[in-house]
């Protein structure tokens, strides 16, 4: 008789990573394996990492290091990291951290299976939409690093990765169960100097529509009702493929999937947001008005360093015409603060632009210097403390916005999404309205409801009775569509 191996997964870093981790889920079940939340259940311990900044990299060594130990006190016989970290960090790794049984970039999500160990039971009939307690995230203390260094030096150079997950692909979701990320394009063509993830992604490469749209329907017959759809730029996608309009064409075509009430764009550049892309969000009711757009500066001195392609003014321009082709819209972006040769007068202009456009979502984040990127080469010239300043500042700027826009929506009524109950009380329900993404947004905090009636998946319409700093409060006024 086979033994059945047990797997636990800690996914660390953005959705994109979070999909590979289904994947690998998805391919770990149909071999034939178990699932584990507990790591000190698991014969088997995957850590999917990060590396996009400083700070990602020491947490997925903190994590793999924490996993290691349970291969020293625990169950675990085999541990296996895998993502960006392993990707761009493979014999470093396995030099550093002995306990480490394998390696597996972003490139070789399928080769799950044969790290873990393959048990030969076969096809097990999970496929895409498939849920079963899929995750084990790290909770607790992380051990010391040691002797780690971090980061560690010197990645190695290797071919650009090509992998790209199709709808025949297992998968099994770790998100609610109303709702799901689609990866409809991996790898990035953009050179920004402050960016590795091309290096660790590869080129851009589209998904065909028909496997998005394929992926999509056996989603929404799981009972997934939001469609969060993500790439490096989602805005490019078709066009690594010639084809400038296949946004807009596979928005339409995601609009006639039965069982979905939303579909969300993100990761939206400011270079490939055409009109046509913009009238298939406003005739496309299942479409959020919501867009991610992240410009990263204001300053047309930084931006040009930065190499990125735009320049306030264009920004300025494009956002106008997004408010004005989609009354109603919701604007979310981020900002990195103390890139190399970033000025006073350059975050003054900074603070100016987004005074400005009033945002109704932004993440300021501290420049990283990442070896690897262009902008190594630059001088790392403004010190931590001068950055977290700056970082603060800017949220202080847009909390001062966001009161008192929140305050004026008071009165309103919206139509949101229940996700489920609050940490706070559990008679106060989560909720968002379609102008909210899941995990990166405010939310809508629900009084004077039934937890029993409004499930989490179900769609209701609402009051906005107040403001509590980023957050709405709401009372339901009816509920619309059942899960």
């Amino acid at each position: 008789m086979v033994q059945v191996m047990k797997i636990g997964l800690i996914s660390l870093g953005c959705p994109k990573n979070l999909v590979d981790s289904e994947v690998m889920l998805g391919l770990a079940q149909q071999a034939g394996h178990q699932l584990t939340r507990d790591a000190a259940d698991a014969d088997v311990l995957v850590v999917n990492t990060c590396a996009f900044i400083d700070k990602a990299k020491q947490e997925s060594i903190d994590t793999i290091l924490e996993m290691a130990e349970h291969k020293k006190t625990g169950r675990c016989t085999k541990l296996v990291v895998t993502g960006c970290m392993a990707e761009r960090y493979r014999g470093e790794l396995r030099a550093q951290i002995p306990e480490i049984d394998a390696v597996l970039g972003t490139g070789e999500v399928p080769e799950i299976v044969n790290a873990i160990g393959t048990i030969g039971i076969g096809d097990s009939g999970f496929g895409i939409g498939s849920r079963i307690i899929p995750l084990l995230r790290a909770d607790g203390n992380p051990v010391s690093s040691g002797s780690i260094q971090s980061p560690i030096p010197n990645p190695q150079s290797r071919a650009l990765p090509t992998y790209l997950y199709d709808a025949d692909t297992p998968r099994l979701l770790a998100t609610p169960r109303h709702y799901a990320y689609v990866k409809i394009a991996e790898g990035c063509d953009y050179k920004c100097a402050f960016c590795i993830i091309p290096k660790l992604r590869g080129n851009y490469r589209s998904r065909p529509a028909d496997s998005i749209v394929r992926e999509a329907e056996g989603l929404a017959a799981q009972g997934v009702k939001e469609l969060l759809l993500i790439s490096q730029d989602t805005t490019f996608y078709g066009i690594d493929r010639g084809d400038r309009g296949a946004l807009a064409t596979l928005l339409r075509r995601l609009n006639q999937v039965d069982g979905l009430e939303w579909i969300r764009l993100l990761y939206l550049y400011p270079t490939t947001i055409t009109d046509d892309v913009l009238d298939a969000i406003g005739e496309s009711d299942k479409v959020c008005r919501y867009i991610d757009l992240p410009l990263q500066h204001a300053s047309d001195a930084v931006l040009k360093r930065m190499k990125r392609p735009g320049t306030r003014g264009g920004y300025t321009k494009l956002l106008n015409r997004i408010r004005t082709r989609l009354p109603g819209v919701a604007l979310r972006t981020t900002f990195i603060v103390g890139f190399p040769g970033e000025t006073d007068a350059d975050f003054a202009e900074l603070q100016s632009f987004i005074r400005e456009v009033e945002f109704d979502h932004l993440g300021a984040f501290t420049y990283s210097h990442e070896e690897g990127t262009s902008a190594y080469s630059l001088e790392d010239s403004l010190s931590p403390a001068v950055k977290r300043t700056r970082q603060r500042l800017l949220m202080a700027q847009q909390r001062r916005i966001v009161d008192r826009v929140q305050k004026a929506r008071i009165g309103q009524q919206v139509r949101l999404v229940v996700d489920g109950p609050a940490t706070e009380h559990e008679l106060v329900l989560r909720g968002r309205t379609a102008g909210q993404a899941p995990d990166i947004d405010a939310l809508v905090y629900l009084t004077e409801c039934d937890p029993a009636e409004l499930t989490p998946g179900r769609f209701i319409q609402a009051e906005i009775t107040g403001a509590r700093g980023y957050d709405l409060l709401a009372r339901p006024l009816s509920v619309s569509v059942p899960v």
